[in-house]
């Protein structure tokens, strides 16, 4: 063994061979093997799934198949806090049924249940499953049901559910029951006692049908099998990605060599011969079920593929077999005649057939989406540019966030690259001189989306762009997530505001690579955008800014907006309500400007949903510099620099604020409201980056008692730090442009501990370093010039 630790809470092992017996512990009834590979989006509620159950007599055996993401990470997490979870750490992938036969080397239980790692167990199964085996006597294989869960919400039972109800004896064997192999032949919605699995020897092989040379020879040479009529797992029907049966490859040859295996198991035992009929026609369908997916066998191999189907059947195919009637027929000859012709005939038959009814049934509805005009579709018959990028920000609205960062930085590591921005006509003066524009919608627009290589957007372009096969998208997002997005908004009318689910995941099908800055985010997006893009868990450019800028920078920012030194500026950031639609300020800025006292300004900052202003109070406030309205302010990153403190509700804004390791304060007074409304992810008033306030009347307490800046709220920053910021050192940006812009994968820039990292001074301290104050500063020749008044 590698490497072994164990503790009194769980048990991480990191292994390569089989493990010996755990001693001096009692054996459960149940052990649970789960593999994963890939899946950290999911993983998490698989577990929770398994260990909320009510019946708690089980071991938990997960697998770690050398997953590249956070599996591994994720495993320990649960094992560090639960004794019922064992972890192992394979040294390399060997696949789904090699690491399934990883985890019955470690089994305990009486029985062994498997479940995949982006499945759930839905409440009271095992409860479910351990009383139906209490009541059939222990049968070597109880088959339970199961229910496809699908991205849009909706849970489907299996449509042949029914074949579970109870009819006849408790306990047969598959001769009195042979409907049950009509079942969607699955590892996972059995349970099998542990003594029949060594007694027949099952195992898994490798490949990507594993699950057929286990499940068909447990079932046909199991004596006693007992039924339970419960659904008791959730199959996930990812929308893209993550299901290896629907990746195009040769790979799908693999089905010959399993049945080869169910084969030869049949013929090692002769009591088994009277199954070589139904098996063969399971094969063949298999067979059909294969030809008739078009995302599975590249097209140049479905030539290979049926001459190999014919070979297979004349090897298995029974004396004097009969092929079914009608279409099914139809199938089996060309299958058992490997005719590609024909084959492919009879789908373009059934293809045509299904266009012109989906034809018909959308007669009537809504006229369909304008063509794009005859000039970008020629435009997208010139070859791609391999040094034009497009960038845009917010719907257009200016040169702004991620995408501004990366850039700039690309100006400076990859100037051959010539970049173009989205900008609405309205937003142009927002873009910095020298930078080339073009308006959504123009003729420059559709030239340019028609030919440029790289995308880089925080939001998503407009539909009527069809992404070329050569063409590469970035979406960068715009913060951290709080609050529920994507798929989840599903749940919460308010914030779904009418939008379409399936536009929005036609657009996110565009998206090539996905950015987050730490992990919480990157599982968020993997879940609620689902589809094949890759994620870059890599840092927000935007907040390299909040590392690199220096005195002078704060100082400079602070005169523009009018700051005198030795006031405290206090940055009044709240997010947008779903259901509000103007911006209502929650705090009275009249009483706040009052008792904070003529030594503070607070900057005010409305969401960029909302127009900017606010209640009429403000003006008399602003001519008497106690609040600058900054709404309009181009830049959220200059403001977070020339501010003392944040004070914001629910905004993403305090993920990024946080890199300045300054003060933060949640003013909370509607989360209960705000929670039921739009959902969230975790309670920041429990997880807080700072003191947490409850009511207007908190919120001035808590400025005035010091406790904004005191020690536990100083604790609570720095644990928000390391989990939020891990990756935003400053070199975010970097990283990004050498992995898109340069190609460079490997030997990106690590990223900086928090403890090792200099954020850019606090308003102070900037002043202290100007004046040379601090001991030790070296002040640039530009310092007088930036100090004067």
């Amino acid at each position: 063994m590698a490497g072994t630790t164990d503790d009194d809470r769980g048990r991480s092992l990191h292994t390569g061979a089989a493990e010996p017996s755990l001693t001096g512990v009692s054996t459960p009834r149940l052990s649970i093997i789960i593999p994963a590979f890939k899946v950290q989006a999911y993983l998490r509620e698989c577990l929770e799934s398994v260990l909320n159950q009510s019946y708690s007599d089980f071991e938990l055996i997960a697998v770690d198949d050398c997953s590249p993401d956070a599996c591994g990470e994720i495993m320990d997490e649960f094992a560090a806090a639960d004794p019922r979870v064992v972890v192992m750490h394979l040294p390399e992938n060997v696949g789904l049924g090699r690491a399934r036969n990883a985890g019955l080397e470690r089994v305990r239980g009486e029985y062994v249940l498997f479940l995949d790692s982006d499945d759930t167990l839905v409440p009271g199964a095992l409860a479910a499953i351990a009383g139906r085996l209490d009541e059939t006597g222990d049968p070597e294989v109880l088959v339970y049901d199961y229910a496809r869960t699908y991205w849009y919400g909706k849970a489907e039972r299996n449509s042949l559910g029914e074949l579970l109800q109870q009819k006849g004896p408790d306990v047969f064997d598959v001769t009195e029951r042979p409907e049950l192999l009509n079942l969607l032949m699955v590892v996972w919605n059995k349970a099998y006692r542990r003594d029949y699995i060594e007694r027949v020897g099952l195992t898994f092989p490798g490949g990507y049908y594993e699950d057929t040379p286990w499940t068909y020879p447990a079932m046909l040479a199991a004596r006693t099998v007992a039924v339970l009529d419960r659904v008791c797992v959730h199959y996930r029907q990812r929308r893209q990605g993550g299901n290896i049966l629907r990746t195009r490859s040769r790979k799908h040859f693999d089905i010959f060599e399993q049945y080869d295996r169910v084969f030869s198991f049949v013929d090692s035992r002769p009591e088994l011969a009277r199954w070589r009929t139904l098996l063969y026609e399971r094969m063949v369908e298999h067979l059909v079920t294969i030809l008739n997916s078009p995302d599975r066998l590249p097209p140049e191999a479905r030539n290979d593929f049926l001459r190999r189907c014919a070979e297979q059947c004349r090897r298995y195919r029974p004396a004097g077999f009969v092929p079914p009637v009608g279409r099914p027929g139809v199938y089996f000859r060309m299958v058992e005649q490997g005719s590609s012709h024909t084959f492919s005939g009879l789908r373009t038959a059934r293809t045509v057939a299904r266009r012109t009814l989906k034809a018909g049934r959308a007669k009537g509805k809504a006229t369909k989406k304008r063509l794009m005009d005859r000039d970008y579709q020629l435009q997208r018959l010139r070859p791609v540019d391999p040094d034009l990028a497009v960038f845009s920000a917010y719907w257009d609205r200016g040169y702004a966030c991620n995408p501004a960062a990366i850039h700039r930085k690309v100006q400076e590591l990859a100037p051959r690259i010539r970049s173009v921005w989205v900008v609405r006509a309205t937003h142009q003066h927002l873009v910095p001189e020298g930078i080339e524009t073009v308006q959504p919608g123009s003729r420059e627009y559709w030239h340019a989306m028609a030919r440029a290589k790289y995308f880089v957007n925080n939001v998503n372009f407009s539909d009527g762009w069809v992404k070329r096969p050569e063409q590469v998208h970035l979406q960068t997002h715009h913060g951290t997530p709080l609050k529920s997005m994507g798929l989840d908004q599903q749940e919460y009318p308010a914030s779904g505001n009418g939008m379409s689910f399936r536009k929005l995941l036609s657009r996110v099908d565009r998206w090539d690579l996905s950015l987050s800055s730490n992990r919480h985010s990157t599982l968020v997006w993997e879940r609620v955008y689902p589809s094949s893009w890759t994620g870059l868990e890599l840092g927000y450019p935007r907040n390299d800014v909040y590392s690199t800028a220096t005195a002078e920078d704060v100082v400079r920012i602070r005169r523009e907006l009018g700051i005198k030194e030795g006031v405290r500026a206090l940055l009044y950031a709240p997010t947008h309500r779903d259901y509000r639609r103007t911006f209502e300020p929650r705090i009275d800025f009249e009483r706040f400007c009052s008792e904070m006292g003529e030594d503070t300004v607070l900057l005010t900052r409305a969401h960029y949903f909302y127009a900017a202003g606010g209640a009429e109070a403000m003006s008399r406030l602003k001519q008497e510099g106690r609040l600058i309205d900054v709404t309009e302010h181009p830049s959220v990153e200059e403001l977070a620099l020339a501010s003392d403190a944040l004070i914001t509700d629910y905004s993403s804004l305090m993920f990024d604020y946080a890199n300045l390791d300054r003060p933060i304060v949640v003013f909370a007074d509607d989360w209960e409201t705000y929670r039921e409304a739009r959902g969230t992810y975790f309670d920041i008033t429990e997880q807080a980056p700072g003191a947490v306030a409850r009511s207007e009347d908190e919120l001035i307490d808590v400025l005035r008692t010091g406790e904004w800046r005191g020690v536990q709220a100083a604790e609570r920053r720095a644990a928000f730090r390391e989990r939020f910021c891990p990756w935003d050192d400053g070199l975010a940006a970097e990283r990004v442009v050498r992995r898109l812009f340069l190609g460079q994968e490997d030997g990106l820039p690590a990223p900086v501990p928090v403890a090792d990292r200099t954020p850019a001074p606090a308003p102070d301290r900037a002043y202290a370093l100007l004046k040379g104050r601090v001991p030790g500063s070296r002040v640039s020749a530009d310092a007088a010039t930036v100090l004067q008044p």
